[in-house]
């Protein structure tokens, strides 16, 4: 199982070459740094001083990747390669083009980001799998055909509306929670209320939907067949068989949100004013702060990286099979 494991580690090992590669050639070749002055300065009446001097103060002004005028090691450290891409591997984020420390605010924003990710998921997890099981248990009946008609619905409604509608009814009509800010420690407990509850109901639809399919796949098994013919009861064959034997493809689905439990929420944030990292990203975009968009865009690769690993190791928990590969 050991060896499995590091062999999963190195496999990402390149792809995470791969991706910082890519990240590099769209942020500094298709869209060169005096491309990025011009955004920052505005297409109009700039001169090619202001823009030298922009791409100084940031340290844009060097070679890509060879510097020729070096000596030593530093024909490759002092590069916009190095500086701007190879720290990255190290969590070295470097600083804003207003002067910040992206690395601290990365630290500070991310606890709003989890404090809403993590009850979503979790909670998320739970009430799908629920109801995805009750679906399967009364398949074929009037209460499986309308919980897939109501999950149909739910998917079919934007997100919008689910925030919109959440801080209407609950934040303006009820008045039950704040609509929108953040404050934190405990006072921040009424400011996720909302957030939560529409993150929850937002995903009932494809989540409940996606599980309901995969236990009734599971259901028409030979192994199922076998335990009823034992004459184990319906819930024993769901909860002891099924449900287990269908974990394998439950990891994978948890595996595309574990990214957002660190990155957040670009539309909840922003709407609640959550100060998290997916409003730090869309501030950084209104602002064209290429340096927090670029090593927003890093970490999101290198997340959903690590969640690639941790699901493949939780595979060898639940597949004993896969410990001998």
């Amino acid at each position: 199982m050991f060896a499995y494991i590091i062999r999963r580690v190195l496999y990402a090992i390149p792809i995470l070459i791969g991706v910082n590669l890519l990240t590099f050639a769209l942020f500094f070749v298709v869209n060169s740094p005096e491309d990025m002055a011009r955004m920052h300065l505005g297409e109009k009446r700039v001169t090619e001083q202001a823009i030298e001097k922009w791409k100084q103060n940031r340290g844009y002004d060097k070679p890509l990747l060879y510097n020729v005028q070096a000596e030593g090691v530093q024909v490759l450290t002092d590069t916009i390669f190095f500086t701007k891409s190879v720290r990255l591997f190290v969590l070295d984020f470097g600083s804003a083009d207003d002067g910040r420390n992206i690395g601290q605010d990365i630290l500070q924003r991310m606890w709003p980001s989890l404090a809403i990710a993590i009850p979503v998921f979790i909670v998320g997890l739970l009430v799908n799998i629920t109801f995805a099981l009750l679906l399967a248990f009364f398949r074929a009946t009037y209460i499986d055909i309308w919980g897939v008609i109501g999950c149909v619905i739910l998917m079919s409604i934007s997100t919008l509306f689910y925030i919109i509608g959440g801080q209407y009814l609950i934040g303006k009509t009820l008045q039950l929670v704040p609509i929108s800010g953040y404050d934190f420690g405990l006072n921040s407990f009424k400011f996720l209320v909302l957030p939560v509850l529409v993150g929850i109901i937002g995903g009932i639809g494809a989540g409940t939907r996606w599980y309901r399919t995969i236990f009734l796949e599971e259901i028409n098994r030979d192994y199922v067949r076998t335990a009823r013919a034992k004459g184990l009861s319906e819930l024993r064959v769901l909860f002891r068989h099924v449900l287990k034997n269908a974990m394998i493809p439950i990891l994978t689905g948890a595996v595309v949100v574990i990214p957002l439990l660190f990155m957040g929420s670009l539309l909840t944030e922003s709407f609640f004013a959550i100060p998290g990292l997916g409003a730090y990203t869309i501030e950084a975009i209104q602002a064209q702060d290429f340096a927090i968009v670029r090593a927003m865009v890093f970490l999101g690769s290198v997340m959903y990286i690590v969640g690639l690993v941790l699901t493949d190791i939780s595979y060898t928990l639940v597949d004993p099979r896969i410990r001998l590969n």
